[in-house]
């Protein structure tokens, strides 16, 4: 495993300087679910859950995630994001919803941060617009499952 990159020498937290990397396209992909009562998953297919279209809100609130992912994560750089898509899936057999975030870009640095945060930030909303009928959901599996570009290649998750 290689050293922390966020470190200097003297243990001090710092943005890396990534002004000598070369642009390249960039993607990464994140996976993560949320789990429910069958009856939360009823109302959400169903379109009444009393907040909204939950599956909508949860996209959106996922692409406004990664866009704001410096804001949220310290040393992450700002990036100038080309495109982001999250997905939710039902899965009604095991009471949930899968997310996926894909987030891409030219440039010197990585997205991985921002695919993560949209699937984060996507899972949460769920949680939020249904905690009145499910306090008992479980956000799991954040993770991310796909990198590509820069110069440490392709990272395919089993």
């Amino acid at each position: 495993m290689s050293e922390f990159t966020h470190f200097d020498a003297n243990g001090n937290a710092v943005m890396v300087d990534v002004g000598g990397k070369a642009i390249t396209e960039r993607v990464a992909v994140a996976r993560g679910s949320i789990s429910m009562a069958p009856a939360t998953m009823d109302l959400i297919r169903s379109g009444t859950v009393k907040k909204g279209d939950v599956l909508t809100v949860a996209q959106l609130a996922g692409i406004m995630g990664a866009k704001r992912t410096p804001d949220l994560i310290p040393l992450c750089h700002p990036l100038a994001l080309t495109s982001v898509q999250v997905e939710l899936s039902c899965d009604t057999e095991q009471s949930r919803i899968d997310i996926t975030a894909t987030a891409k870009l030219s440039g010197r640095t990585g997205v991985e941060m921002e695919a993560l945060t949209a699937v984060s930030v996507a899972a949460l909303t769920v949680y939020d617009m249904c905690k009145a009928v499910d306090r008992g959901m479980r956000i799991s599996d954040i993770r991310v499952v796909h990198k590509s570009g820069g110069k440490s290649g392709v990272f395919q998750a089993d």
